[in-house]
């Protein structure tokens, strides 16, 4: 929508700043200027400044300035024509008119409005309704609740072709009206126009007023043409120009969350439902341009959550190629690549909260994506490939239009290039580094020097590692190590399977810090729920189910951990009343210790942003109560006599 100059500055002429301001921020007179407490930061001190005779404001704590549709915007968290209707409306000025054809798209804008919205009740009250039972079945399946369900406004379409025809049609909604709006499928060829719509779980996407203008319908039945399916493009729709969750996460970003991006529909209402509440989709799409400008609209640097397999990465580089051109200073992506395999909806599930944060944390930056996806081929052995390089990495930056934002890629990716083809130290160098470097690196292929892009000399990877480097625990640390009370857990699962019958909700709510060891829990909670449902379970069966997923190695990899003779009661053999006392105790082990590693996390923090003595004694305090915990299992060796063990108390 285009606004007249004259109209604009008519507003600015009828409303002061210190007026539009003194609404949200209690201000003082300050000679020919306002002062007050910045609305962006917490202060003690007023550094927010309001001068109506320039009309503007200027915040220096953030460093925000602007007018008062600037400020509308910054606070309101709303698009420019927003903060206008809404100053126009402070202001008692009417919204200027435009032309007699305008008007008329305008109305029948409306009546679309109207038309989508009747719509979405329908698809509510059919979920609800007896003919909705699949639907909820398959709802229920993907962890998504009654009071979720309400929240988004799902509902389901039926298998019948008129059925929302006749519907809306008995509250006078028109043909014509349908097919429009995209609810209906009509043509030359098609003598009866019929729902679009058919025995489909329906996501309502809005707008960011809040207006349902399309729908995203999942199929139930597993022959359908396509599994998701996206109204088409209406007067009200443009699905490369909208995101879904848009207005909500909008809001969400201006009240401090951080803005992410994830693939789909149920993966938004995962994240948003584990604590992410700024998480949006774009709608059946790869990541367009002006979703890009939708998103920095909202967020400086929003992160683009991929899921962690081949098509993920391939998705992520086609978000690196958008993004880089349109590179602006103060705005990019970063990136958070999910575990092999999972996507969010997965994750949030099988690690909640915790397991996505840790994620999110790692995300990267757009330079080192780019930087990775250069160079993980890693074959730079000749004089030619090293050329190669340099040009295609001389041309990705060549792509930028911004100057200043180019001038610095060049200069880091440059660096990136001289760290990778410098020649190996010589011995000496090596020996006199050693002698100097209190931390020297864990892995050959990181550095650390004042042309490291980490802060204060931070190491980071000069190279790309080769894949059996990439894949050893040296490399991956934690995340591909097992932690030996997982381990415990998984094994006793697998060589007393009643223990899945009897505990899977317990199990499956464990919160597993390696992947690897989620992979093993996800195979057996299935093979041992399908096969319980044929009979008794057995050892035999789990181990050839995670051997037909090609977990082997990683099962091997697993039972090499455990090395302590007192984790006998995880072995064939074990006794099962001893079996169950083990199992209650090490899973509250297993509880505390990660509630005790995000206490870690938050005392290094809290002693890292401020030194003090209450920090340091809370920090060693955990440490403690960690140091202590490790190794407890051994306390129950050989505690129950039915398994031919001398009897010893907890």
């Amino acid at each position: 929508m285009r606004f007249t100059p004259q109209f604009l500055d008519e507003l600015r002429a009828r409303l002061p700043v210190s007026e539009v301001v003194g609404r949200r921020v209690k201000l003082q007179r300050a000679g020919r200027e306002f002062k007050g407490l910045s609305p962006f930061n917490k202060e003690k001190s007023p550094s927010f400044t309001v001068n109506d005779q320039k009309g503007f404001f200027h915040d220096f704590s953030s460093g925000k300035h602007g007018d008062i549709f600037g400020f509308v915007m910054e606070t309101e968290g709303v698009t420019f024509p927003e903060a206008v209707e809404r100053l126009a409306s402070m202001a008692g000025v009417p919204m200027p008119k435009f032309s007699k054809d305008e008007e008329v798209r305008e109305e029948k804008r409306k009546t679309l409005y109207d038309v989508m919205e009747l719509a979405a009740k329908y698809f509510e009250a059919t979920l609800a309704g007896r003919t909705g039972a699949k639907a909820r079945g398959y709802l229920a399946d993907r962890a998504l609740e009654p009071a979720t369900q309400l929240k988004f406004r799902i509902g389901y379409a039926t298998a019948d072709r008129f059925a929302l025809k006749e519907s809306l049609g008995q509250q006078g909604v028109s043909t014509e009206d349908m097919v429009e709006a995209g609810l209906l499928i009509a043509g030359d060829d098609i003598p009866v126009p019929y729902d679009r719509f058919r025995d489909r779980v329906m996501f309502p996407i809005s707008d960011f007023r809040g207006r349902i203008i399309a729908f995203g319908g999942r199929a139930l039945s597993a022959d359908a043409p396509a599994k998701y399916l996206n109204s088409p493009e209406t007067p009200l729709f443009h699905k490369g120009s909208n995101l879904y969750n848009g207005q909500p996460a909008r809001q969400a970003v201006h009240d401090g969350a951080a803005l992410i991006v994830v693939e789909g529909y149920v993966d938004v209402i995962a994240m948003v439902t584990a604590g992410f509440p700024a998480t949006v989709a774009p709608l059946g799409t790869a990541l367009t341009e002006d979703q890009l400008g939708l998103l920095w609209k909202m967020a400086d640097e929003p992160i683009l959550c991929f899921d962690g397999d081949k098509a993920g990465q391939r998705a992520a580089y086609r978000a690196v190629d958008l993004a880089m051109p349109r590179l602006k200073p103060g705005k990019s992506v970063r990136f958070a690549l999910l575990p092999e395999g999972q996507d969010p909806d997965d994750l949030v599930r099988s690690g909640g909260q915790a397991a996505v944060s840790e994620v999110l944390d790692s995300a990267r930056p757009l330079a080192e994506m780019l930087w990775v996806r250069e160079t993980e081929s890693g074959a730079f052995d000749s004089p030619e490939r090293r050329a190669a390089l340099e040009a295609r990495i001389a041309e990705v930056a060549a792509s930028i239009a911004d100057e200043a934002v180019r001038r610095y890629y060049r200069q880091d990716l440059e660096g990136r290039l001289r760290r990778l083809f410098a020649p190996e130290p010589r011995p000496e160098a090596q020996n006199r580094e050693r002698r100097f470097d209190r931390y020297p690196p864990r892995e050959r292929g990181f550095t650390r020097g004042r042309n490291d892009n980490g802060p204060g000399g931070r190491r980071t990877p000069i190279a790309p590692l080769s894949p059996r480097l990439r894949t050893s625990s040296l490399v991956r640390g934690h995340r591909s190590a097992f932690p030996v009370r997982e381990a415990l857990i998984l094994l006793a699962a697998i060589n007393h399977p009643w223990l899945i019958e009897e505990h899977a909700e317990e199990f499956s709510l464990l919160d597993f810090l390696n992947p690897d060891a989620d992979q093993l829990r996800r195979v057996i909670l299935e093979a041992g729920t399908h096969s319980g449902a044929h009979g008794a379970v057995d050892p035999e069966t789990l181990r050839a189910a995670i051997a037909a997923r090609s977990l082997g190695p990683v099962l091997a990899r697993m039972e090499a951990a455990i090395t302590h003779g007192s984790d006998w009661p995880a072995r064939v053999g074990a006794a099962r009343e001893d079996v169950a006392q083990w199992w209650a105790h090490v899973v509250v082990l297993h509880r505390k210790k990660r509630t005790l590693n995000r206490e870690l996390k938050d005392a290094e923090r809290a002693l890292g942003e401020e030194p003090t003595d209450a920090n340091l004694a809370w920090l060693r305090d955990v440490q403690g109560r960690l140091s202590a915990l490790d190794g407890t299992e051994a306390q129950i060796e050989g505690f129950g006599s039915a398994s031919g063990r001398t009897a010893r108390s907890f």
